[in-house]
């Protein structure tokens, strides 16, 4: 443990040392330079202090609207969190942040990028209550009848009369599963920014990993698209929360159309 924590220091101090002596972070613009490193200290608290990780998930990870745990601050504050066991989590998000990030705040100026920026990532978590007040039930009795051998049918016919009877038993389990239900992440506000980019710069080549084929943005981000709302039905990579994805795109797309019938989408059309 404290081998990790050393580690984690020594990595943030390196990393801090370099953005201070060189250029690079002179060449990032404000609003996306404070987000990344806001990302990385919140995940730095979580490396750093294991024991305390779980309360600030607790407290600012983004809960369904129906468990008691859940706060509207959350609505902001989830999108700083990220998976302490998973440093692929943050490093895609922050390195998606940086390489779009930067040419849309260049493009649209600091105040409007931090707008869209945030607008996306609530929008994210609007659509993703959505979609657990659609789906916490079914969730539930699935994983009772799974536990106990029964089909669905009996086992949500035996919680309903359960829960009618008011046995308090039933109603706290049902409570602590609410409470579980939990995402955090940058990536609904990533996916709006990578929607954003596809705006424009529709025609702008851009490459995948190991694929050395440049593909243009407004057909990657297509792509994206079809990919998430693919998983997200399917159920396939249950931790990952598709559907907030698509809804920062979503918001990010009824941003992006007010901003075009108003003359406001700026940026050259490669």
């Amino acid at each position: 443990m404290e081998g990790r924590k050393r580690a984690t220091l020594l990595l943030f101090s390196n990393f801090a040392n370099m953005f201070r002596r060189s250029n690079f972070g002179g060449t990032i613009p404000p609003v996306t330079k404070n987000l990344i490193i806001i990302n990385a200290l919140l995940w730095a608290v979580e490396m750093i202090f294991p024991s305390f990780a779980p309360r600030m998930l607790r407290v600012l990870g983004l809960h369904f609207m129906a468990a008691s745990d859940f706060n509207p601050i959350q609505v902001v504050t989830y999108m700083f969190l990220h998976d302490p066991s998973s440093p692929l989590h943050i490093f895609f998000n922050m390195f998606t942040l940086w390489m779009f990030g930067r040419t849309l705040e260049t493009v649209w100026g600091s105040r409007r990028f931090f707008v869209f920026y945030m607008i996306c990532g609530m929008g994210a978590a609007l659509v993703q209550e959505g979609v657990w007040a659609l789906t916490w039930h079914h969730d539930y009795v699935a994983e009772i009848a799974r536990l106990n051998g029964q089909t669905f049918a009996s086992a949500e016919k035996f919680i309903d009369s359960a829960v009618a009877a008011g046995e308090g038993s039933w109603l706290a389990n049902i409570a602590l599963f609410k409470n579980q239900i939990l995402t955090i992440g940058a990536s609904g506000a990533i996916f709006g920014l990578l929607l954003g980019f596809a705006f424009v710069f529709p025609n702008m080549p851009l490459y995948l990993f190991f694929i050395p084929v440049p593909v243009k943005a407004k057909y990657m981000v297509a792509g994206y698209c079809v990919i998430e709302f693919f998983l997200g039905v399917s159920g396939t990579m249950g931790t990952v929360a598709h559907f907030a994805h698509l809804g920062g795109m979503l918001f990010g797309l009824l941003v992006l159309l007010y901003w075009k019938k108003k003359g406001m989408l700026g940026g050259r059309i490669y």
